[in-house]
């Protein structure tokens, strides 16, 4: 097993993310971000979508999202944006408040690191995703994939 490898493509996304984000040197920030991000979003996810979501992942962001999971049958009931940043901050912790410091900063961080993902997992999974998803939260996922009910 080349681990190497793996951990390349792991500082791509983080470099993606961090471009995203339009801070292309601190990926220190854009790895809290994936995480916290990924975190959130499993714990709004079913457990079955979550592997779904698992088996298209690359190596290294299957072990930050299975990180201290402590899976449920019934997903979180997060049901707007202003709740989905709450526990992207929440999952951030320590450094939450500080990382995302306005309620903007926090939709353009988990805007930012959807964004990427949806380049690194097929678009049928990304749209299995989306509609599990309260209306609210489409806004997250992509303009264009919000609008395609």
């Amino acid at each position: 097993m080349n681990f190497n490898k793996y951990a390349a493509k792991g500082n791509q996304i983080l470099h993606e993310i961090a471009r995203e984000l339009g801070l292309p040197e601190n990926t220190d920030l854009s790895n809290r971000m994936l995480r916290s991000t990924l975190h959130a979003l499993r714990d709004r996810l079913t457990v079955e979508e979550s592997f779904h979501l698992i088996a298209q992942l690359p190596f290294v962001l299957k072990a930050m999202y299975v990180d201290g999971w402590k899976y449920s049958s019934k997903p979180q009931r997060i049901k707007t944006v202003k709740e989905f940043v709450k526990k992207v901050i929440y999952e951030d912790y320590p450094a939450g408040h500080h990382d995302i410091q306005t309620a903007k900063d926090g939709e353009n961080a988990v805007k930012a690191v959807l964004k990427v993902l949806r380049n690194h997992i097929s678009p049928g999974e990304f749209k299995d995703i989306l509609l599990t998803m309260p209306e609210d939260l489409y806004p997250l996922f992509g303009r264009e994939l919000a609008n395609k009910n």
